[in-house]
């Protein structure tokens, strides 16, 4: 028989690019016709190509009837299983999806501009959603399977992975995907509303200044990127060491030396953990260290670095306030092996942070700065922090969109010592704000 007559079995079947028999039979169609060694050593343009035309040329030869946009479709998704994620491909592409969430074979859900929606999309069997899961980790070597049912990786274009697979996930495989945005920079975050000028340029200075910062935040609340933003600010003839679990920073300057965290192997042998990275960053002569985020007993010897010599440093953790990630910071240190006293590890804190940049993610999706403090130092006893800049939101309207406005407070004496010793133009990043704020009212006078 035939494939135009296998696929005719049984009565009129959907002559469509999403049809999973269509697809899978085409796909081994496409590997019959094609010289594998040969095509491997293309480049990844000239490899699609290929492909793309071997494949058309079939279907025109010997394919079911399709329109021109039905068969250019099914070339795309076939083309996207042989060389990338399949039904993944298209969403990946899509600009305005910030995370993609596939629940089983048969729900894939998509977030945009902070919202979840479910998209018309599946996999055509659970095997399909396995080979692809698999195809991601064995990329940056490692594994998923019933012995090691949960994995962290990333793609090779930077977005985060997840992935759990049964027995632990009950309905199916569930991969999920944090995309990231190309890399902003501050004037793009302020156009964004995500912060404002006055703010942009203290946060500027402070990092020239090499004061230690701490970025807190939920879940998606732009951490990552904040501190991609951040990083902008750092000299290019400085020596910068990032240390992360799935490399996802993309920081700007020439001289950077990135560092990724790597699990046990199927003996449970070779593991790195971050904090192994993070006492050996001390030793490659950094002038900074980047920790993408602090989860564990790692935080010591970050802190330990920052109060040693490594000014400048940056790291993010998760919290629901500024004052609250300073005593995560303390509970995180105290999962080191070291059983040091609590008053010990405040006064650690306290030494060692600098000013707590605190993000949040409205009900509208928008991701802004919340807070920004001031580390007073209190010794042992206590965290006190000193708001320097706070977001005041305007009570929510019925389209549920949040306005507000950023006010600035009083910097105080320490930040702006700090500043001035540094060489930054204190003036202009700390009290430019009573000159815009003057600006403005001359405006309404006039008005």
């Amino acid at each position: 028989m035939s494939l135009r007559d296998r696929l005719a079995d049984g009565g009129p079947r959907p002559r469509t690019h999403e049809e999973p028999d269509l697809v899978a039979r085409y796909r081994a169609r496409l590997l019959e016709e094609i010289n594998v060694e040969e095509v491997s050593r293309l480049g990844t343009v000239q490899r699609r190509a290929r492909l793309e035309r071997v494949l058309l040329s079939v279907l025109v030869s010997e394919g079911p009837v399709l329109s021109p946009r039905e068969r250019s479709t099914l070339v795309r998704r076939i083309v996207d299983e042989v060389l990338g994620l399949g039904v993944l491909e298209p969403l990946l592409a899509d600009e305005t999806i910030t995370e993609i969430m596939v629940n089983g074979p048969s729900e894939v859900y998509v977030e945009r501009r902070g919202r979840l929606e479910r998209l018309d999309v599946r996999f055509a069997s659970e095997e399909q959603l396995l080979q692809t899961i698999d195809r991601i980790v064995s990329s940056v070597n490692r594994r998923v399977d019933e012995s090691s049912p949960m994995v962290d990786a990333r793609l090779p274009t930077g977005e985060r992975v997840n992935v759990v697979v049964p027995p632990l996930a009950i309905d199916g495989p569930s991969l999920t995907i944090r995309r990231f945005p190309r890399p902003f920079r501050m004037p793009e975050l302020v156009a964004r509303d995500s912060l404002d000028a006055v703010t942009a340029r203290l946060l500027t200075a402070c990092v020239r200044a090499r004061l230690n910062l701490i970025v807190s935040g939920g879940t998606g609340t732009g951490k990552t990127t904040f501190l991609n933003a951040l990083s902008g600010a750092i000299p290019d003839d400085e020596r910068i060491v990032t240390v992360e679990d799935a490399a996802e920073l993309s920081l700007q300057q020439p001289h950077v030396v990135r560092l990724e965290s790597r699990p046990p192997n199927i003996e449970g042998r070779g593991a790195v953990t971050i904090r192994d990275l993070v006492r050996n960053a001390l030793r490659m002569r950094p002038d900074r260290i980047v920790v993408g985020e602090v989860r564990g007993g790692e935080t010591l010897d970050m802190l330990q670095a920052m109060n040693t010599g490594h000014e400048g440093s940056i790291a993010t953790v998760h919290a629901n306030t500024a004052t609250d990630a300073l005593r995560r910071l303390e509970t995180l240190a105290t999962m080191s092996e070291l059983d040091l006293p609590a008053a010990t590890l405040r006064d650690q804190i306290n030494g060692a942070v600098d000013l707590v940049v605190h993000l949040s993610r409205s009900v509208d999706g928008v991701r802004r700065v919340a807070e920004v403090c001031w580390v007073a130092s209190q010794g042992r006893d206590e965290f006190a922090t000193i708001p320097v800049v706070r977001f005041d939101a305007d009570p929510l309207g019925p389209d549920r969109v949040v306005t507000g406005r950023f006010v600035h407070l009083a910097v105080p004496d320490g930040l702006r010592a700090r500043l001035a010793l540094a060489g930054e133009s204190v003036v202009a990043a700390a009290d430019a704000v009573a000159a815009d704020e003057g600006d403005a009212a001359a405006a309404d006078g006039t008005a």
